[in-house]
């Protein structure tokens, strides 16, 4: 079965940490997010897989090449502007002509359970249908109403206020016919949630809804970022890590090196080639990627140390991102703070 991962945007409301990568490579736990999609995408027999790129795309593309490391077929549709996800979809429609397909945004870490909502699709004979969530805060998302037979009656794109009508909120990941790409024009900017389903709403086409209680983020924002590591090392994600459990909660990988005085907490997890050294205390709720060192005296609590950053003698971080490569310097407090190297690509593309 087929399906499109949309990678191609610039992920503003993460900045500053998509300066250097894209959002579909942040990493979680180690991994960039994309990955954890593209296995779920297998696990449920979507193997032929279409992406599209634009911001940093090279990137993007270098990791995943052809896909074969994951058993799936990669197919990349590489953009010279930003399409919107349904402009973007109508560009490949040669690809997804012939069958039912999905489309999911590269940022979202879920475990759903895609076959189940590709069932409910055909049961409904659809031509479109939406993995619905309910959220705290339905101002960020598509909302929807339902009637009793989960037909969708109501759509509304990023509501505020008064309007708010609904908390259940559409997630991104979409079932469709190939009928779709009659309602889609070529060659402009065109999006699913201003445009598109409105339109399916206004014309009276079957969409429909289908409510999932999995688990589901839009890996956006930091605050997202944040909670989102959060919730993976609780367990709150159906999801393999690329790390050991080497005891309840505390996950770690080769060739890491803790001092005897060091403190670890739980729920941690600890990359390859980690340096944690003399009195170090790496705290609960805290990630550190491969190549990392937390220096002698330095405590690291609630944070993301991104591969090979280092955590100087005497250094305090916490509810802190720090970026690739970086360091923070020896006897520097940090609460809250964002730590990344401030260049940034000269063009879209990375090139």
């Amino acid at each position: 079965m087929k399906a499109m991962i949309l990678a191609a945007g610039v992920g503003s409301r993460l900045d500053p940490l998509t300066r250097n990568v894209p959002k579909p490579m942040v990493p979680i736990i180690n991994r960039p997010v994309m990955e954890y999609l593209i296995e779920l995408l297998k696990k449920h027999g979507f193997d032929e897989i279409m992406i599209n790129l634009y911001y940093l795309g090279d990137q993007i593309q270098e990791y995943f090449g052809d896909g074969s490391r994951w058993g799936v077929h990669i197919h990349w549709s590489v953009e010279d502007q930003l399409w919107g996800d349904a402009g973007s979809l109508k560009r490949v429609e040669e690809f997804f002509k012939d069958e039912t397909f999905i489309v999911i945004g590269g940022d979202d870490l879920t475990d759903m359970d895609l076959t189940k909502l590709l069932r409910t699709h055909k049961e409904k004979k659809a031509l479109s249908t939406i993995a619905l969530s309910l959220v705290d805060d339905p101002s960020e998302y598509g909302i929807v109403l339902m009637n009793e037979d989960s037909r969708i009656t109501r759509f509304l794109e990023k509501p505020k206020g008064e309007v708010i009508f609904s908390n259940t909120a559409n997630t991104g990941v979409y079932i469709f016919e190939p009928e779709i790409f009659e309602l889609i024009p070529r060659g402009v900017f065109y999006l699913f949630g201003k445009q598109v389903f409105p339109l399916l709403l206004d014309q009276h086409y079957p969409l429909y809804g289908h409510l999932t209680a999995a688990y589901w983020k839009d890996v956006g924002n930091l605050k997202v970022y944040q909670q989102t590591h959060i919730d993976v090392l609780a367990g709150l994600v159906n999801t393999k890590l690329p790390l050991n459990e080497i005891r309840k909660y505390v996950w770690m990988g080769d060739n890491v090196e803790i001092d005897p005085t060091a403190e670890i907490s739980y729920p941690v997890a600890i990359g390859n080639n980690v340096r944690i050294l003399a009195g170090a205390k790496v705290l609960e709720n805290t990630v550190l990627g491969d190549n990392c060192a937390v220096e002698e005296g330095a405590t690291v609590k609630d944070s993301i140390l991104w591969e090979g950053a280092v955590a100087m003698r005497q250094t305090h971080l916490e509810r802190c991102v720090v970026g690739k490569g970086c360091k923070v310097k020896t006897n520097a407090a940090i609460f809250d703070g964002i730590i990344v190297d401030p260049q940034r690509p000269e063009s879209p593309n990375g090139s």
